[in-house]
């Protein structure tokens, strides 16, 4: 995906709003928060948020008293992020900084800064070759620091288009890498194994695989409404979606995986 399709203002406004009020945004956000915080150390540890958009992944964490740099390439996405700083106490916001970067440029864009965890969600799956970011990636991250990746689980492919009564892109999905994720855009998958391997040539030992999305991935392009005004139902959602992140056989059937590893 070009730069141009994410500096469009109406995708910033369907990603930022849209899809994080929904029950499944709320899930992405608080299984991957808590996946972060069983790896991350204390606060006020650096972290640098590298196509992090709105900031809805690292701005709970500049809540929870981190040092959050937020990196994104659109100038759209990043006044989405700017109206949702201002939401933030001001402690919090005064611990985030934003830059406009491509992050195949981060290390460049942050001066040769290291942090103490580098994430990239969402990201990978919109390049071709995914190579040259990952390297920017351990690039940033100092000794013993974390490097976090959410990206397409290339094994669950056939998924979406089996739950949308797709029959024959469901059956050509088995052996494929591209498809149509849940913006309506192209997007490429990896495997765990690869992503692992990828991270290892960059001297990032993969330390933890998760799942991201399951049963509210299924109700949804199953065309079920599930109703974000609920808070209990959507923090009971929300821990079971937790459990069947962490256990196999449930987190390889996730669209979307979320790998650890730590910077030797």
């Amino acid at each position: 995906m070009s730069d141009q399709t994410w500096a469009s203002t109406s995708l910033a406004d369907l990603f930022a709003g849209q899809a994080y009020a929904t029950v499944k945004g709320y899930v992405r956000t608080y299984v991957m928060h808590r996946q972060l915080l069983e790896h991350l150390p204390p606060p006020p540890a650096p972290v640098l948020d590298v196509g992090g958009g709105a900031g809805h992944q690292s701005f709970p964490l500049a809540q929870a008293g981190y040092d959050v740099t937020l990196l994104d390439s659109s100038p759209a996405m990043l006044d989405k992020a700017r109206e949702r700083l201002q939401r933030l106490h001001g402690e919090a916001r005064r611990r985030v900084t934003l830059l406009e970067a491509d992050g195949e440029n981060a290390a460049e864009a942050v001066d040769g800064r290291r942090f103490a965890a580098v994430l990239c969600h969402g990201v990978l799956g919109y390049l071709e070759d995914p190579e040259p970011l990952v390297a920017q990636l351990s690039r940033c991250a100092a000794t013993g620091g974390i490097v976090s990746i959410m990206t397409g689980n290339a094994r669950a492919t056939a998924i979406q288009p089996a739950l949308e009564r797709r029959w024959q892109d469901a059956l050509a999905s088995f052996d494929a890498r591209t498809g149509i994720g849940v913006l309506g855009l192209p997007g490429r998958a990896d495997t765990v194994e690869e992503l692992s391997e990828l991270i290892r040539s960059r001297g990032v030992e993969p330390l933890r695989w998760y799942g991201v999305w399951l049963f509210v991935d299924w109700l949804e392009f199953s065309g079920v409404e599930l109703d974000p005004s609920d808070p209990k139902e959507v923090a009971a959602t929300a821990a079971v979606e937790f459990e069947a992140a962490r256990r196999d056989p449930y987190r390889q059937l996730s669209r979307v995986f979320h790998l650890v590893g730590r910077k030797l």
